[in-house]
């Protein structure tokens, strides 16, 4: 399902336009990208919470050459479904 369908079925199901889903799901994506640019934890109940954790440096080897290399840390989301959400989905 790409963003079109999903905007589409949602609109459907909440009997809304497109053009309203469409803006509902602009500004929950905007809302969720504040917030964990503010390394907030998001909880969304019966789908899981996500957040940002730092990935520290490492050393990796690269094995055509065995050049070794430094990886910068860097910032990474993490989601966590909740167990509701992993029994639906088995």
């Amino acid at each position: 399902m790409n963003n079109k369908e999903f905007i589409a079925e949602l609109s459907r199901r909440l009997g809304y336009t497109v053009k309203d889903a469409s803006s509902l799901m602009v500004a929950l994506v905007a809302e969720m990208t504040d917030e964990l640019e503010d390394e907030n934890v998001i909880a969304i109940q019966n789908i899981g919470s996500f957040e940002v954790r730092k990935k520290q440096e490492r050393v990796v080897v690269n094995p055509a050459t065995q050049q070794r290399m430094l990886v910068p840390p860097k910032l990474v989301i993490n989601f966590k479904p909740s167990a509701s959400f992993k029994e639906k989905m088995q």
